[in-house]
């Protein structure tokens, strides 16, 4: 198997890393993801322990921008978002803020992000479709992998 396909979709649950300092956010996303999917999840109030974790291959990362409110000297979203890159770019990280700013979103986008998201009532519904999105865009891959090895 190489490394392409090991990001393809999942055959069973989806496996899926919540990155949060904020313990009662993270609860409340785990909890709603837990009952409106089949979803394996692990959920890291830091940066560095999700990176700790990589190997255990997600199948898409929720990262939150800000994640100094456990460890003011924690590395930030756009740091872990970095390393997450460096370490597997085939992994699809979805940002997530409560900042409502344009130039964050842009950052965001600009180091590797699939999408942003802003934390609101809102949020859920959102990454639901930005989960149901990327799974579509990596059957599409898989399909043209397939018909391209076959030229």
């Amino acid at each position: 198997m190489t490394n392409e396909n090991k990001t393809s979709l999942p055959t069973g649950k989806i496996k899926l890393f919540l990155v949060d300092d904020d313990a009662v956010y993270l609860k409340l996303m785990e909890i709603e993801f837990l009952q409106h999917g089949d979803f394996d999840i692990e959920t890291y109030p830091t940066g560095e322990m999700c990176l700790e974790n990589l190997s255990h291959n997600p199948d898409i990362i929720i990262l939150d921008f800000y994640l100094d409110g456990v460890d003011k000297n924690a590395m930030n979203g756009i740091e872990t978002l970095d390393k997450i890159k460096a370490a597997n770019p085939n992994i699809p990280v979805v940002m997530l803020s409560s900042q409502d700013k344009i130039d964050i979103a842009i950052s965001c986008m600009h180091h590797g992000a699939f999408d942003y998201v802003v934390k609101s009532e809102t949020a859920f519904v959102r990454l639901q479709k930005i989960i149901t999105a990327i799974f579509e865009l990596k059957k599409i891959e898989k399909q043209l992998n397939w018909y391209m090895d076959r030229m």
